[in-house]
C-alpha cells in the first residue's frame, strides 16, 4: 500500500491550522501555535546549518516531555539528520554510553539530565544545549560557539517578516531513510538501538489518523516517556500531525498530578499502561461494587443496567468527561479490571505493539474491541503464528510490514537473530488469532518487566549489578504489586561469612539494595530484597527457571 509522510500530513495541518494551538507545556510557560512552530522549526533548521551538521548526522535528545522536546525532533527529523532518544531517567554513565554509540553530534538536555552527565565524556559533541531555553553550555571549541551566537542575526537576514505559510517545505523523498534511534535500555552492554525509518513512524501516524480521526479543538495529555516510541508515536506525532492539541505533563505522573491534569485537559484520548488503569479502578471504583448489596445488583437485570452506567460516568469524569478512547498497551490487562471496563462499556481498548515495530502491531476500536485481546494487525504490519494450528495452539508471533525497524545500530548479529529466513521478525512473544483476524496474547518469552510510567525495565541488567555485591550469589528481579523485589540466594560459605563479619544477612542486604539503586535509574530501582534458601532451579543451560518464582 501507498504510505502518505507523516511530513505531508504536518506540513498541510500547519498551513491549515496556522494560528492554532500545537503543543503546550501543562503548568509551564513553553507553548506554540502551528505558527510558531513552524518557525522555530526554521530557527533550528539554520543553528544546525551553522554549526556544520549535516542529514544522517545523529542528534540527540535527553530530556522529560515537553514543548520543546517537540518542536526540536521534528526539526531534526525534517532536517533529514537523525534522532537519538533517550531517557532522561537513565543515569548520567548510560547517557554517556548511548551518547557515544549512537555517535551523536549535539546533545539537547532537560534540566535533571544537566545536572548528571559530564560533557567532557562525550568527546564527538559539537555542543550541549539546554532544552529549556535552547542556551548552549557547552561547546567543543570557539567556532562553535560563535556560530551559535550568530543564530538570532542570520534568522533575522533570512526572515526579516517572520516565516509564513509559504515558507513551509517539509522533505516527503526519505521514507526509506533513518529517521531514530531508539534504545531499550541505558547501557550499551545490555541496550540495543532500534533503527526506524520514516515509513515505520509514517504508518503509524497513517494507520492513527484513518482509525482515531481528530476532530476540531480535541486535545491530548502527552503523559508517557516520548523518549519511547508508545507516547512518542501516539501521545506527540500523530497527534501534532492530525492538528491535535498536546499538552506536556512535566511533573511525575502521580494518582493526584494525573487527576488534575485530566480535569484541566479533558482529552479525547488516553493511552496508559495497565498498572495505571488497574490502580485507578481498585481505588475509586471497586471500593463501592464490592459490597454485598452492589455485588447482588451488578447482575440484577434492569438495575444493573443503571448502576453500571453511574460508574461509567463516574469514570468518564475521572478522565476528564470528553473521552472517547482509553487505548491501554505494554502488557496484559488484569482479567478483573478489563471485566469491569467491559461491564460498563467503557471506550477502552487492549493494543498490542514494540519498539521495533514503531510500536503498534495491533489494535481495534472500542466498539469492536473484543473481551481480552490485543485488536487485529494493522494494514501496515501483518501477523502471523508460528504454531501448526494458529487458532488453537500458541506459537510466537512474528510481524512483517512497513512499521517493522530496519535493523538494530551497529548490532548485525542480534539483527540477524531477530529475523526468520523468509524475513518476518520474531517478537519472542506468544499468542493465537481467532478466525475473525483477533489476536490474543498467551504469553511473553521476554523478561521485560513494564513501569507504571511506561519505561522498559529489563531485570537482568540490575541483576548482573546486584550479582556483584557482597554475599551476594545470584538473584532474581519480579514485580509485585507494582515494586521490583529482588530474591537473592545468599553466600553461606565460610568467604561469605568473612564478607558478612558481624553484619546480620538481612542488614547487609538493605545497605546491598541501597547501594544498587545509586546505581540505577529511579524508576528501576528495588524496594526490597527477599532472602531464599536455596539456589534458584535451573534449565539444562544453567538458566534460571525464571516462571517457578513470584
Amino acid at each position: 500500500m501507498a504510505t502518505k509522510h507523516y511530513f505531508e500530513y504536518l506540513q498541510g495541518t500547519m498551513i491549515r491550522r496556522w494560528n492554532n494551538l500545537a503543543l503546550k507545556d501543562l503548568d509551564g510557560e513553553n507553548s506554540y501555535t502551528y505558527a510558531e512552530l513552524a518557525a522555530q522549526i526554521k530557527r533550528l533548521h539554520l543553528t544546525f546549518e551553522l554549526l556544520g551538521i549535516k542529514p544522517g548526522d545523529k542528534i540527540a535528545l535527553a530530556g522529560r516531555n515537553c514543548a520543546n522536546w517537540g518542536a526540536t525532533f521534528l526539526a531534526i527529523t525534517s532536517y533529514k539528520a537523525v534522532v537519538v532518544s533517550i531517557l532522561p531517567d537513565f543515569t548520567g554513565e548510560g547517557i554517556h554510553a548511548l551518547v557515544n554509540h549512537s555517535e551523536a553530534v549535539l546533545l539537547y538536555v532537560g534540566p535533571n539530565v544537566r545536572a548528571k552527565i559530564d560533557p567532557n565524556e562525550m568527546p564527538n559533541l559539537k555542543g550541549v544545549v539546554f532544552m529549556d531555553d535552547f542556551s548552549m553550555y557547552h561547546v567543543a571549541d570557539k567556532k562553535i560557539e560563535a556560530a551559535y551566537a550568530s543564530v538570532p542575526t542570520e534568522f533575522a537576514k533570512r526572515y526579516p517578516d517572520g516565516v509564513h505559510r509559504h515558507d513551509i517545505e517539509l522533505p516527503t523523498d526519505n521514507l526509506n531513510e533513518l529517521a531514530l534511534i531508539n534504545y531499550t535500555s541505558g547501557t550499551t552492554s545490555g541496550s540495543k538501538g532500534v533503527m526506524l525509518n520514516h515509513l515505520s513512524l509514517s504508518g503509524n501516524v497513517e494507520f492513527a489518523s484513518e482509525r482515531i480521526p481528530h476532530r476540531p479543538g480535541d486535545r491530548v495529555l502527552s503523559m508517557l516517556p516520548i523518549a519511547h516510541m508508545f507516547g512518542l508515536a501516539f501521545e506527540f506525532l500523530y497527534q501534532v500531525c492530525d492538528g491535535a492539541e498536546t499538552y506536556f505533563l512535566t511533573k511525575a505522573p502521580t494518582p493526584s498530578t494525573l487527576m488534575k491534569a485530566f480535569a484541566d485537559v479533558k482529552p479525547f484520548m488516553i493511552l496508559t499502561v495497565p498498572l495505571v488503569i488497574e490502580k485507578i479502578m481498585k481505588k475509586s471504583v471497586f471500593p463501592a461494587i464490592k459490597t454485598p448489596l452492589m455485588r447482588m445488583l451488578w447482575h440484577t437485570p434492569i438495575i444493573k443496567h443503571v448502576i453500571r452506567q453511574k460508574v461509567n460516568d463516574k469514570l468518564m469524569a475521572a478522565f476528564g468527561g470528553e473521552l472517547r478512547y482509553l487505548i491501554i498497551g505494554g502488557a496484559a490487562l488484569n482479567a478483573e479490571v478489563e471485566k469491569c471496563l467491559k461491564d460498563i462499556n467503557f471506550c477502552y481498548c487492549v493494543g498490542y505493539g514494540m519498539t521495533e515495530c514503531g510500536p503498534l502491531i495491533s489494535y481495534e476500536d472500542p466498539w469492536n474491541f473484543i473481551f481480552h485481546s490485543c485488536g487485529k494487525d494493522l494494514p501496515q504490519c501483518r501477523v502471523r503464528i508460528d504454531s501448526k494450528d494458529p487458532q488453537k495452539v500458541d506459537g510466537e508471533i512474528q510481524v512483517k510490514g512497513i512499521n517493522v525497524m530496519m535493523g538494530y545500530y551497529k548490532n548485525d548479529e542480534a539483527t540477524k537473530a531477530v529475523f526468520t529466513e523468509d524475513g518476518w521478525m520474531r517478537t519472542g512473544d506468544l499468542g493465537i488469532l481467532d478466525k475473525n483476524g483477533n489476536l490474543f496474547i498467551r504469553g511473553r518469552s521476554k523478561n521485560m518487566i513494564l513501569s507504571p510510567n511506561g519505561q522498559n525495565i529489563y531485570p537482568e541488567e540490575i541483576e548482573d549489578k546486584l550479582n556483584n555485591m557482597p554475599c551476594v550469589v545470584e538473584s532474581i528481579v519480579l514485580e509485585r504489586n507494582g515494586k521490583l523485589v529482588a530474591l537473592v540466594y545468599p553466600d553461606t560459605t565460610p568467604a561469605g561469612d568473612k564478607i558478612r563479619g558481624h553484619k546480620r544477612m538481612d542488614r547487609l542486604m538493605e545497605e546491598n539494595r541501597v547501594a544498587l539503586n545509586k546505581e540505577i535509574p529511579p524508576y528501576s530501582q528495588i524496594a526490597q530484597i527477599e532472602l531464599v534458601h536455596k539456589e534458584f532451579e535451573k534449565t539444562p543451560k544453567r538458566s534460571i527457571k525464571r516462571f517457578m518464582y513470584k
